[in-house]
């Protein structure tokens, strides 16, 4: 559960070091709760590494984080109680149906066995699945398995949602739909704290960070981070080479 009064996610002066590589470089920002926070940025840019992070997945080398008001470090078991987490590689088993998945995660996550059956009729509503429960999930669109994981990761209900690259891999179209989803758990009070190198989808967060080389260059609304610019991509390059100019 989160503790009363906290921010949903809480990061201060965060750094991760692989050997003599930085991966996260002294990074601070807090997201409210009921807010979709975008975490943008290229390949490489260190996003994955701060979502792994806060799921309580690495130990960070120096910082703090505190996710619904618990420490990740510290208390790693109260983080994974009140996280759902879903990677850009769907984490679904293959070789089960969709609706084994939807049954086999209800367990992972504790779902009281009394309101599995309710639960799993739930997620193939939300992801427009109700037709395809039988069905292998290894044979499903990519689009199809994006929704799927989606519902496994919040089968649970948890208050916070970690999405790690999720739109990855799928069409446009896709993408939109998956977008609509997030939408909707939105409006219901779930904080969605999403990564992505999609520069367009930055205009789908309430909130957003722009990161490069291990640092956050910009932060705010999507139109206080584009500054006027006519697209986020531009704003990002724009960035970009700000922050080059400072290095140089």
């Amino acid at each position: 559960m989160i503790v009363p009064n906290t921010p949903a996610v809480e990061i201060e002066n965060l750094v991760k070091r692989f050997d003599n590589f930085t991966a996260v470089d002294n990074v601070s920002l807090t997201v409210n709760r009921g807010e979709i926070f975008g975490f943008l940025g290229p390949n490489g840019a260190g996003k994955s590494t701060t979502i792994r992070i806060l799921c309580g997945l690495l130990r960070p080398t120096a910082g703090r984080a505190m996710v619904g008001g618990h420490d990740v470090y510290t208390q790693a078991e109260q983080v994974r109680q009140t996280i759902g987490y879903m990677s850009q590689k769907f984490s679904l088993y293959e070789d089960l149906t969709v609706g084994e998945n939807i049954g086999f995660f209800s367990g992972v996550y504790g779902v009281p066995r009394e309101v599995r059956a309710a639960r799993k009729q739930e997620i193939l509503k939300m992801a427009g699945l109700e037709e395809q429960e039988r069905v292998i999930t290894g044979v499903l669109p990519g689009g199809w398995k994006q929704r799927l994981a989606l519902g496994c990761a919040i089968v649970h209900e948890p208050p916070i949602l970690f999405l790690d690259e999720p739109t990855s891999g799928v069409d446009p179209m896709a993408r939109r739909v998956f977008w609509d989803l997030i939408y909707d758990l939105s409006q219901r009070r779930h904080t969605i704290f999403v990564t992505t190198h999609y520069m367009d989808e930055a205009e789908y967060c309430h909130r957003l960070a722009l990161m490069y080389r291990g640092r956050i260059i910009a932060e705010g609304t999507p139109a206080q981070v584009k500054r006027g610019e006519a697209s986020m991509e531009n704003a990002f390059v724009a960035r970009i080479e700000e922050e080059e100019a400072k290095a140089s």
